[in-house]
């Protein structure tokens, strides 16, 4: 999980950044970046503060989960 989080990030960054630096990066687009990273921490405190599991893999899924679909969205913009 940790390596395709990496890679998903890493390629949504890289995406965002031709786009930011191309001039075609949305207000919408910004909003999401910001959306996403709120909602994704908020999840992951509310997994680790609930006591009920240590798994990391919970705790990372939100982030998972919205970087790949990035990734995967993102690629086929191109």
């Amino acid at each position: 999980m940790m390596a395709e989080l990496t890679l998903a990030s890493w390629e949504t960054i890289a995406h965002r950044t031709r786009m930011m630096v191309g001039g075609t990066c949305s207000p919408a687009e910004y909003q999401r970046m910001l959306l996403e990273k709120t909602q994704a921490a908020q999840h992951s405190a509310i997994v680790l503060m609930s006591g009920s599991t240590h798994d990391l893999a919970a705790a990372l899924a939100p982030w998972h989960g919205r970087a790949t679909a990035n990734a995967r969205r993102l690629r086929k913009r191109r």
